[in-house]
């Protein structure tokens, strides 16, 4: 009768650990925040419940569904080439994979060893933000006269030239600020902060991102550590992801992006994109490409977006080097609201869409000296993700209406399986539970931003930042 009621309050005190931790789980002010999150990440797991729920009930109904598809011709053929394109992804998967265990961050190299440096700002519009990204960078630990540090106000409406003003009062001939007469872009207000430069490094660094104090030493560290290299990538964290639901998973899917994807990349020397709030550029190789950045055009139009990614294709293409530095961090503001979001991806996209273009055009030259494989193996995956676009939205409204509760369990089980690889590898990083808004971010791209890529294409020769007064990151 003891082990009996032993055994009962051993059981009763379980339950409520499991109780209080589920509940400390979703109140973590880390992961949620606020009320709204809480249910947000709550509605997330009964919809991964209800879908695995659904999978379970229906799975066998894939058979029936593939053999009326494989009496087809169109229906074998799109089978054919849809097991091909997943047995390639999972391939792919393990090739990142691999190269990503493979890297290694430069270590910092010696104040004597580091070389002049010029730091650019553009801002439009961006208040006492600005300030505050000047004054971080002021404070990194990099030796004061091999610095040159511009900000450059890009014809902004509001109190933006101003805190530009009161920081030249606090940093004195640290700081050289510039206005443009009229607001033309940020690829002209970079334009100009690269014929000012002096440095033999140019660093890019938007007016809403904060650097670490170590973060300008480990960016420039590998040019001097690898003469190949023309171009550097920083590691992008997000800024404002303290309350607001979209940046906290954004802050999730930048870690994927840029710690997993990036990482890979550089060990193939080969970073596809060089982001706008942090990255560094060998003067040399920019001064190389910098008639055809400025005056670069699509379809008779003048290039007002992209201008990241353009001047990292530009410089692939002249056979340099691009690699990702893990130990150089900025912290980015992000949209907090959907509206901002989906802006950005179509921008994003459109540029994607563009420099994929352009890749194409020399990605299978002998464009530069050494191993190119990887190199066109990055190209595949991203050109093959255009191609297929149009495709997979057709098959996905198909099975909607054929099957539309197979459909909807098929797709949260197959949230579940990448997302938790997502969730583990956030975690391992930075040991918090905020990793479980890759659930979340999954959810809310499968299902509310699916149509951005299709819509990029079809839209690609269209210009304009689109968010503009918006906060945004690349």
């Amino acid at each position: 009768m003891a082990t009996k009621t032993t055994n009962a309050i051993k059981t009763t005190s379980n339950r409520k650990k499991i109780i209080n931790n589920i509940n400390g789980f979703f109140h973590s002010k880390g992961i949620s925040g606020s009320p709204q999150n809480r249910l947000v990440l709550i509605s997330t797991f009964l919809l991964i419940i209800l879908g695995v729920y659904f999978f379970s009930v229906f799975h066998n109904d894939f058979d029936a569904f593939n053999s009326s598809q494989m009496s087809t011709k169109i229906g074998l053929t799109f089978i054919y080439v849809a097991t091909t394109l997943f047995a390639y992804k999972v391939l792919f998967f393990l090739y990142t994979a691999y190269n990503y265990f493979k890297y290694k961050p430069v270590t910092s190299v010696t104040d004597q060893e580091l070389p002049t440096c010029t730091i650019i700002v553009p801002a439009y519009n961006e208040g006492k933000q600005v300030w505050d990204t000047l004054m971080s960078l002021d404070k990194s630990d990099y030796p004061k006269d091999k610095l040159q540090l511009l900000a450059i106000d890009d014809g902004s409406l509001d109190d933006t030239w101003d805190w530009m003003v009161d920081a030249k009062k606090q940093l004195g001939d640290r700081l050289e600020i510039y206005k443009q007469p009229k607001n033309k872009g940020k690829r002209h207000a970079l334009y100009r902060g690269f014929n000012l430069g002096t440095g033999d490094i140019f660093v890019t660094v938007d007016s809403d991102s904060i650097v670490t104090k170590d973060t300008l030493r480990n960016l420039v560290s590998p040019f001097v550590a690898n003469k190949n290299c023309g171009a550097v990538a920083g590691n992008i964290r997000v800024l404002n992801n303290k309350s607001k639901m979209l940046p906290k998973m954004l802050d999730v899917s930048f870690v994927m992006s840029f710690e997993f994807v990036r990482s890979a990349e550089s060990n193939l020397n080969s970073v596809l994109c060089t982001p706008g709030a942090l990255a560094a550029y060998r003067s040399t190789a920019v001064f190389k490409v910098l008639p055809e950045w400025i005056n670069q055009t699509f379809m008779g139009q003048p290039s007002d977006i992209g201008e990241d990614r353009a001047m990292t294709n530009m410089i692939l293409k002249q056979g340099d080097h691009v690699l990702f530095q893990s130990n150089a961090i900025a912290y980015t503001n992000v949209p907090e609201e959907y509206l901002g979001l989906y802006k950005m991806f179509i921008r994003w996209g459109r540029s994607n869409v563009r420099e994929n273009l352009e890749m194409a055009k020399y990605v299978f030259t002998n464009f530069r000296e050494g191993n190119k494989l990887g190199t066109r193996l990055l190209f595949f995956s991203q050109f093959s993700k255009l191609i297929m676009s149009y495709p997979l939205i057709i098959f996905m409204l198909f099975f909607v209406m054929v099957h539309p509760l197979l459909f909807f369990g098929s797709t949260l089980v197959s949230i579940l399986i990448l997302s938790t690889f997502s969730l583990l590898f956030f975690t391992k990083k930075y040991k918090t539970y905020q990793g479980f808004w890759a659930y979340s971010y999954s959810i809310l791209y499968t299902f509310g931003l699916f149509w951005i890529t299709p819509y990029a294409i079809a839209t690609a020769n269209r210009r304009g930042w689109l968010t503009r007064g918006l906060v945004e990151k690349k």
